[in-house]
């Protein structure tokens, strides 16, 4: 039989579009009419030019911020909804106040307006995001019948996707059960993925309800009346989809396929499209477009600013290290970045001055070949903070994975899977890890697996709030049991 030729549209749509743009305008709105108001209420002469380019740069950042956050993308609790919704508005005025400190421009205006827009900004936001997510529930609720739908599978994804959709109020679908697969296809049912990705989102799920076979799919449809399936599969079990979907098209059936793709450890995982054809990434790195050039001016900056900050601190651990033992003051090694590209990581030196090593040893506690200066900057941290010059170089970042010797890479990357996908980022001076107190020797092949589990989790979540956290969080973990 002739098909009919493939549509020139794009594949992919986003759903809830409208929906999501009306959110968008009426979370704007209220931020600029609580700015005129504050306005009107302190006197300040209406809306100025001044306030006028500032809420402008205000309404810039929160185009920026509420995308990268995914604000209007997610469907989760509204706990979760709020913290995010939380981070977004504190970022998009983070970069306003930013804004106004390089200009030079903060003593133009009222402090006190500012304080209270950017808390009475937010809690309306959220007044507006709860008020939204109740009428559109009660008139999904009342105004759309129950939609039953069908799962074909039964390990982690499915029963992962049976609970969202329970879950999920905005969907209005209910799971009549879900389908087992035969004895040849069920051999792999996402129960052994990858032991990196894990989450919370994954943990205790319920057993998956099971209402019978593949093979009787049709009849089960049928039965029930339904009209909507979920394919929640591997990979490579696609045949199953081929097999049965012009059947289910047959029954005017609406066929999702989630594909199993938590198998594997993935880096940045995203949905796109590229000249309208789907494409499923699997690893990325995060630092793309506007997320590379907003990296490298949080770096850039900051970077900046801490060199001028730490040059007197950094002239004295200088003149200590000359007059505690003989050699130069820097240690130079060579390290793998992002990409996998080689650089020279600067360092205070901590060590006496010896023969190199045909093996690189890690510092051990109460090691000999630490000086008496080199084992206070070691505990407190202190001979890492050269590798601001790298920072500055772009060759590092401020936060990001801690780079490792060469040897010590390829070491462990014969001993951990997917060990090179922390290169997917810049090397940082601090990073999650750290700050979780995973640092020292990893005299055990399970401290470095905690250390790339980690750095994988900053990779699959990397943010600017992300690296204002870190940044935050890394003077309480200056030292520690295993800083030596």
């Amino acid at each position: 039989m002739a098909l009919p030729k493939r549509p020139l549209r794009s594949i992919l749509k986003r759903r809830g579009s409208i929906s999501t743009a009306v959110q968008a305008v009426l979370d704007l709105a209220a931020v600029m009419g609580l700015a005129l108001l504050l306005l009107i209420r302190q006197e300040i002469g209406g809306l100025t030019a001044e306030y006028s380019v500032m809420l402008l740069l205000l309404a810039i950042g929160m185009i920026f911020a509420y995308d990268q956050f995914g604000v209007y993308r997610s469907n989760s609790s509204f706990a979760r909804k709020a913290l995010t919704l939380f981070k977004a508005w504190s970022l998009a005025y983070g970069l306003l106040l930013v804004v106004g400190f390089v200009t030079k421009q903060t003593d133009t205006f009222s402090r006190l307006l500012l304080g209270q827009l950017y808390v009475g900004g937010y809690l309306l936001q959220l007044l507006l995001q709860y008020l939204s997510r109740e009428v559109q529930t009660r008139v999904m609720r009342h105004a759309v019948p129950v939609e039953n739908v069908l799962i074909v599978g039964t390990g982690k994804l499915a029963r992962y996707l049976q609970n969202k959709i329970s879950g999920n109020p905005w969907l209005n679908q209910k799971v009549v059960g879900c389908l087992e697969l035969s004895a040849d296809d069920d051999s792999y049912t996402s129960e052994t993925s990858a032991p990196l990705y894990e989450t919370s989102d994954f943990a205790s799920l319920h057993e998956a309800n099971v209402i019978g076979p593949v093979d009787e799919m049709l009849s089960i449809i049928d039965r029930h009346d339904l009209r909507t399936v979920y394919f929640a599969i591997p990979l490579g079990k696609s045949s199953l989809i081929e097999d049965t979907y012009f059947q289910l098209l047959d029954r005017h059936v609406a066929v999702h396929w989630v594909p199993d793709i938590f198998s594997v450890l993935l880096v940045n995982h995203s949905v796109r499209e590229i000249a309208g054809l789907p494409v499923l990434t699997l690893s990325e790195t995060p630092l793309t477009g506007t997320r590379l050039l907003f990296k490298a001016i949080e770096d850039f900056v900051l970077g900046t600013l801490i060199l001028l900050l730490i040059s007197p601190l950094l002239l004295i651990i200088a003149i200590a290290i000359k007059l505690d033992s003989p050699g130069p003051v820097f240690f130079r090694q060579a390290r793998k970045g992002w990409s996998g590209k080689v650089f020279h990581i600067w360092k205070f030196r901590s060590m006496f001055v010896h023969q190199p090593e045909a093996v690189v040893q890690q510092a051990t506690r109460n090691d000999p070949r630490v000086t008496r200066v080199g084992a206070f900057l070691r505990r407190t941290s202190l001979d890492e903070l050269p590798q601001v010059f790298n920072v500055i170089k772009g060759e590092m970042s401020l936060v990001g994975p801690r780079p490792h010797a060469v040897q010590h890479d390829e070491v462990y990357s014969r001993r951990i899977d997917a060990y090179f996908a922390r290169h997917n980022i810049k090397p940082g001076i601090t990073g999650l890890a750290q700050v979780r107190g995973l640092r020292g020797e990893t005299s055990e092949i399970e401290s470095m697996e905690q250390r790339i589990e980690a750095d994988i989790e900053y990779i699959n979540n990397w943010s600017l709030w992300l690296d204002l956290t870190i940044l935050v969080r890394t003077v309480g973990a200056l030292t520690g049991k295993n800083a030596y």
